[in-house]
Parts: structure tokens; C-alpha cells; sequence
């Protein structure tokens, strides 16, 4: 089924209604949300350098679930928004992801990728989000911010609250969310003023509590770039984990191109990171009065770049509905943003998949998905709670 006809209509929090419906939503790469809730859609072609520059007019306000708290999400929620950060993305933690640092996790992640995969059941159904999609991730998370291990399903609970909208099943209210965020906040501000106290270390809260512009962040601030560390680091690996069985299954052909050929697994991974999007849009604030595709954009509009509609744009991309693991660019592609907020974790997350896909296609000729998959109810997280597959003895590898 296409991507467009898949769309619900989708709903602004505190904006008015927002519609991204059928082929609108597929043609769109702005949203222009008006103080007032009138909406605006308009596709331009520009959406590159709104994205990557300041000099542009936009700031990195991103705020929860897009929007921030003077429109009715999260009480309280940090002014200084989550995205409007690219000197501490840039400097204060970028030595995790570093060539060097990845050339160094890339073994740990290989072992802990054979664990999961060789301890998987055969012949029963079985949820493949919780037991490889959500382990390898909440693994990583921990090892990245030197979380205690014993701990570690903390990491992707706080995740999946911040990003949680009420009466969906996880949370009932944005203040309980807020409640539960605290108890986040808590916790890693323990970990904080034990890391402030030691030599600095290579893990992510020894380089907030020692770096020169974070070292002095207020609470809400701190939690404000904690939960976009932590959603950055768990929602995009993980719903790229599910997706890329889930595309395989839907375009039989192309699991074949996979067995036939593993040395396509790296194209493979950039085109299924294309095609699940996993984080569908964000949003930046126009600085100034500004025109762009015909729209006049207002300084204080809101401006939402749909990372979805934009990966699907015919214009830009061929076949764009299409699943091709040998798709020619397959890198060129928005899920990881562009310019200077663009995801500093994108290799990390690569070289997950490419990874786990490598020692997927040494063991089993297929994981079969056996049912409808169960979407996160959330118009910004593109993603799985369920999918339900089977490893069959008979695709098993060396039996």
C-alpha cells in the first residue's frame, strides 16, 4: 500500500486542526501553521535551505512533539527547545560518534548483535520490536550515556513518554508525562554531579557535565537535550530496525536482490532509513518576514518540514514509493535532517543496521513477518510496538 494512502489525518496540539491526508500529504514538504490555526500547505523545492541555515531566517525550535509550551503541549516544557542546539551538537558531544569512537563500538555492537540474534526462538511467533528492534537499541543508549546496565529499559520508557501523546495508551495526560520526565531529570542529574566529580570521560554525560557551553545548563534545559539525545538515539535505530524486516517482507523481490547479493547491505540501509522516515517532521520558527514557494511566511509562524513527504517526492527521487535496496544515491535522503541540525548520530545509527543486517544474512534466509504490524500512535515517530514474525527452522542457515 502506498505511503500517501496510509496517512490518518493528522491534528496540530493547540494550533487547530492540521490535514495531511492522501496524495496532499505526499506532495507537501511545508506546513505553515498560523498563530491562529489557519494552515497553509505549500511543496517548494527550498526546504533544504530552510533547513540548513540560520541566515535563512528559522530558528531550531523544535519544542515536544513540535511544538512548544506556550501552545498547550508539555506544562512548563524548556524555552531554550530541544533542536535549537547546533553549538552543543556540534562541539560538546561530538567526540561519541567520532570516526575513532565509532571504529571502536563497532565490535561491542557486533557482539551484542549476535546475542540477540542467536538466542531468538524457532518455529513460534514472537515480537521482533522487543526482542532485537528495542534490546539492541536500549543496549546502545546505555553505553553511549555509561547508564547503569541494570537500568537500561529506563532509557527507551522516558523516550517513548516524551514523545507519548495522551490516552493512547502509555500516558493519560501531558502532565503525567511531565511527572515521569522528572523522574528522568532526577536520575541523570545524579549521574551528572558523579561524572562533574571525575576526570572527563568519552561517554555523553561526562561531555555535558564538563563541556564549556553545557557544564552550567539549568534543570529544564538539561532535560530538554537529554530527551533529544535520547529520542534521537532510540527512535530513529529502532523503527529503522523494524521497518527494514517489514520492507523486505512487503517487496519479496528485493529480499531476494539481499540473498543473492549481501554486499548491497550498506545501499540497503540507507534506502530503508528513506523509506521508514522514523521521525516524520520537525519544526522550526521563522525569525523574520520571509517568502518561500509563493507563501509569505510571517517572523513567529510556525514551519513544519514533513521529512516524510519529502522522501517520497517524485521530483527528487525515482519511483519514490518503491522499496530498492540498490537504488542509485540512496543516501540522499532527509530522515537524518540537513545542514546544521542534521542528525550527529547518523553513522552510529548506519553502522547498527548495516550490522545487524550482516549478521542477519550470515543465519537466516528470512524473518518472516506472520502479521499486520501495530503503529505507534503519534503523528511525529514513524513506528512499531509490534511486529509479529517467525524464524523458521528451515531458514536457518547451516541446518
Amino acid at each position: 500500500m502506498a505511503f500517501d494512502t496510509k496517512l490518518k489525518q493528522w491534528t496540530s496540539l493547540g494550533l487547530g486542526t492540521v490535514l495531511m491526508t492522501g496524495a496532499l500529504a505526499a506532495a507537501a514538504w511545508l506546513l505553515l501553521l498560523k498563530p491562529h490555526g489557519e494552515g497553509a500547505l505549500e511543496r517548494s523545492d527550498k526546504v533544504l535551505i530552510v533547513r540548513g541555515s540560520e541566515v535563512a531566517g528559522y530558528s531550531g525550535a523544535l519544542g515536544r512533539m513540535g511544538f512548544d509550551a506556550a501552545e498547550g503541549t508539555l506544562p512548563h516544557w524548556t524555552d531554550k527547545t530541544l533542536a535549537e542546539l547546533p553549538d552543543f551538537e556540534g562541539s560538546a558531544v561530538q567526540g561519541v560518534v567520532a570516526p575513532a569512537n565509532l571504529k571502536n563500538l563497532e565490535g561491542l555492537i557486533r557482539q551484542r548483535v549476535i546475542a540477540i540474534l542467536d538466542k531468538l526462538p524457532r518455529d513460534e511467533p514472537f515480537n521482533w520490536v522487543d526482542l532485537v528492534s528495542r534490546d539492541l537499541t536500549t543496549q546502545m543508549l546505555a553505553t553511549l550515556f555509561d547508564f547503569p546496565f541494570e537500568d537500561r529499559h529506563k532509557l527507551t520508557y522516558w523516550s517513548d513518554v516524551a514523545t507519548a501523546i495522551p490516552g493512547a495508551g502509555l500516558i493519560d495526560s501531558y502532565e503525567e508525562g511531565f511527572e515521569i520526565l522528572k523522574e528522568c531529570l532526577a536520575y541523570f542529574s545524579r549521574l551528572w554531579q558523579e561524572r562533574a566529580r571525575r576526570e572527563p570521560g568519552n561517554d555523553l554525560i561526562s561531555m555535558l557535565a564538563h563541556g564549556e557551553a553545557t557544564r552550567n545548563m539549568p534543570p529544564r534545559e538539561f532535560l530538554g537535550n537529554l530527551i533529544l539525545l535520547i529520542v534521537g538515539g532510540n527512535d530513529t535505530t529502532r523503527n529503522s530496525i523494524s521497518g527494514g524486516v517489514l520492507a523486505l517482507n512487503e517487496h519479496p523481490q528485493e529480499y531476494q536482490k539481499l540473498r543473492d547479493n549481501p554486499a548491497l547491505i550498506p545501499s540497503m540501509v540507507s534506502e530503508i532509513i528513506r523509506w521508514q522516515t522514523p521521525l516524520a517532521y520537525m519544526r522550526r520558527t521563522a525569525k523574520v518576514d520571509t517568502e518561500l514557494g509563493g507563501k509569505t511566511i510571517r517572523a513567529g509562524d510556525k514551519v513544519l518540514m514533513w521529512y516524510a513527504s519529502a522522501n517520497r517526492d517524485a521530483d527528487a527521487i525515482d519511483n519514490p514509493d518503491a522499496f530498492i535496496i540498490d537504488r542509485p544515491r540512496a543516501r540522499q535522503h532527509l530522515s537524518f535532517g540537513f545542514g546544521i541540525h542534521r542528525c550527529m548520530g547518523n553513522r552510529l545509527a548506519e553502522m547498527q543496521l548495516r550490522i545487524l543486517w550482516e549478521e542477519i544474512s550470515q543465519r537466516f534466509d528470512k524473518v518472516e513477518v506472520v502479521g499486520e504490524p501495530t503503529r505507534i500512535y503519534s503523528s511525529f515517530v514513524k513506528g512499531y510496538t509490534d511486529l509479529p514474525v517467525i524464524i523458521r527452522s528451515s531458514a536457518v542457515k547451516g541446518q
